[in-house]
C-alpha cells in the first residue's frame, strides 16, 4: 500500500504501456486536452539504444497521416525510406505481383523507419508535454476498477487515479489479463529472424517480399543502402540459424536474399520473434479499454501489426475527443462500446487475412503453389483488382478515423 507521502497523481486517462501504440495514444490524447498518465515498465533510455530489439516498421499512408497530424512525423522524417513500389514473387517462379507508386496518385505507399527511430520521436514529445506524466520505469501492483473511476497503485508506492484505464503493454497485456478478459492464441510454429544488412548496389525504394517454403522472407528499404531483413523461418530450425557464426548466418541469408542488389553484409546483430496469433475476446470492460497488440496480434506478412495499433490508436483518441467536447465521461460504457463496434471487424478481418495468407504461402505443395502464382499474375494483369490490394497496403480502405483522413483530431 501506498505510505502516507507517497505522491498521488489525478489524470483523466490511465494508460498502462508507454510503447509505440501506448506513447502515441498518450501524445493524441494529451493533444485532445486530457490529463494522461502513462506507466511503463521499460526505462525511456533502454528503448533508444541502437541494440534494443532491431526491428523497422512500415509505416502506411494512412498511418504517416496520423504521425504528422501528431507533429511526431517531422521528428522521425529524417531517418524513413520511402516504399515506392512493393514486389511479391512466389519462390523462384516466374509469376509476380508488381505495385507501382505512379499508379496510385501519391509519391509512395507508406515508408520504412526503425522502431528506434519512433521511440525518439515519442521520448521527445512526451517529455514536452506539460499534461502528460510519463512513470517510468514502473509497474502497475494493483489496479481497481470502481463505479465511477479507476485507482492504480503502483510498486513503488505511487497512486493514479483516472476515469478510464488503456491497457497497451504488447501481447501479454497485465491490464487485460487482470481484467480476466479472455484471449485465444495459436502459434505459427514459426520464428521472425529479423537484422538489417548494407548493400553494395541500391534498393531504389522497393520492398520485396519472397514467398518461401517456410513463410515469407521481406527485404525492406531503409535510408541509404540499407534494408531491414524479416525472414520467417520454422521455428524447429531458427534456433540453429540465429547460433550460427556471422560467415555462417551471411552465407544461409545469402541463399535467399539472391544477388540482386550486389554484395551484402549484417550491420548488428540478429534477433529471433517466434510468431503467433492471438485475439481478445472483447476489447472493452468496464473503465477499461485495450489497444494494439494487447487486443490483437498477428503475422508479420503483411506489415501491418504496427498500422493496426495505429488505426486503434486514432479511432479511441477521436471517440474520446467526441465524448470529452459533449461533457461526457470518457469511461461510460457507450463511449467504449463505440470504440469496440468500430475496431472488431477490420480487426477481425485483418487477422483472418494474414492468418489466411500465411498458411497459403508458407508450403510447397505443388497444386496450391500453381493456383497461388496464377492468382498472383491473374491480381498483376487486372488493373480495377489490383487498385484495390494498393488501397489495403496505404491502408485506405474501410472507415478511416479523421487523423487517417489527414484531418484534426
Amino acid at each position: 500500500m501506498a505510505g502516507p507521502t507517497a505522491p498521488h497523481i489525478n489524470a483523466d486517462i490511465l494508460i498502462a504501456g508507454g510503447g509505440l501504440v501506448g506513447g502515441t495514444l498518450a501524445v493524441a490524447l494529451g493533444q485532445a486536452g486530457f490529463q494522461v498518465a502513462v506507466v511503463d515498465a521499460q526505462a525511456p533510455a533502454e528503448g533508444l539504444l541502437a541494440d534494443f530489439d532491431g526491428r523497422a516498421s512500415a509505416i502506411a499512408l494512412s498511418s504517416q497521416r496520423v504521425l504528422d497530424g501528431l507533429g511526431l512525423w517531422a521528428l522521425m522524417q529524417p531517418h524513413t525510406a520511402p516504399i515506392k513500389d512493393i514486389r511479391v514473387s512466389d519462390g523462384d517462379s516466374l509469376m509476380f505481383l508488381h505495385y507501382d507508386h505512379n499508379d496510385i496518385g501519391h509519391d509512395a505507399f507508406g515508408h520504412m523507419v526503425e522502431n528506434r527511430s519512433i521511440r525518439m520521436a515519442l521520448d521527445k514529445k512526451l517529455s514536452g508535454a506539460a499534461n502528460i506524466t510519463r512513470l517510468a520505469p514502473a509497474r502497475i501492483a494493483d489496479l481497481e476498477r470502481h463505479p465511477g473511476y479507476v485507482s492504480a497503485i503502483l510498486e513503488d508506492g505511487r497512486t493514479v487515479t483516472a476515469g478510464l484505464v488503456v491497457g497497451a503493454e504488447g501481447r501479454t497485456s497485465p491490464t487485460r489479463d487482470h481484467a480476466g478478459i479472455p484471449v485465444t492464441r495459436w502459434p505459427y510454429e514459426q520464428t521472425g529472424i529479423v537484422c538489417t544488412v548494407e548493400h553494395e548496389l541500391p534498393h531504389d525504394n522497393i520492398a520485396h517480399e519472397h514467398f518461401l517454403p517456410a513463410g515469407p522472407f521481406a527485404i525492406l528499404p531503409l535510408p541509404g543502402n540499407r534494408s531491414s531483413i524479416v525472414w520467417t523461418e520454422r521455428g524447429d530450425l531458427a534456433p540453429a540459424i540465429l547460433a550460427l557464426d556471422d560467415d555462417q548466418f551471411l552465407a544461409e541469408l545469402k541463399s535467399r536474399f539472391g544477388d540482386f542488389l550486389g554484395e551484402i553484409k549484417v550491420l548488428g546483430p540478429r534477433w529471433g520473434y517466434p510468431l503467433s496469433l492471438q485475439y481478445a475476446a472483447r476489447t472493452v470492460d468496464h473503465r477499461l479499454v485495450l489497444a494494439g497488440d494487447a487486443s490483437h496480434g498477428m503475422h508479420p506478412i503483411a506489415g501491418q501489426g504496427l498500422n493496426m495499433g495505429l488505426r486503434d490508436v486514432a479511432a479511441l483518441a477521436e471517440v474520446l475527443a467526441d465524448a470529452h467536447r459533449l461533457g461526457l465521461d470518457p469511461g461510460d460504457a457507450l463511449v467504449l462500446e463505440k470504440y469496440e463496434r468500430w475496431r472488431r471487424f477490420d480487426n477481425t478481418m485483418m487477422l483472418a487475412m494474414t492468418d489466411a495468407l500465411n498458411r497459403l504461402f508458407s508450403n510447397d505443395i505443388a497444386p496450391i503453389r500453381l493456383a497461388r502464382d496464377v492468382g498472383l499474375a491473374a491480381v498483376n494483369r487486372i488493373p480495377p483488382l489490383k487498385k484495390i490490394f494498393m488501397g489495403h497496403a496505404m491502408g485506405l480502405v474501410g472507415e478511416l478515423p479523421r487523423l487517417m483522413r489527414g484531418e484534426t483530431l
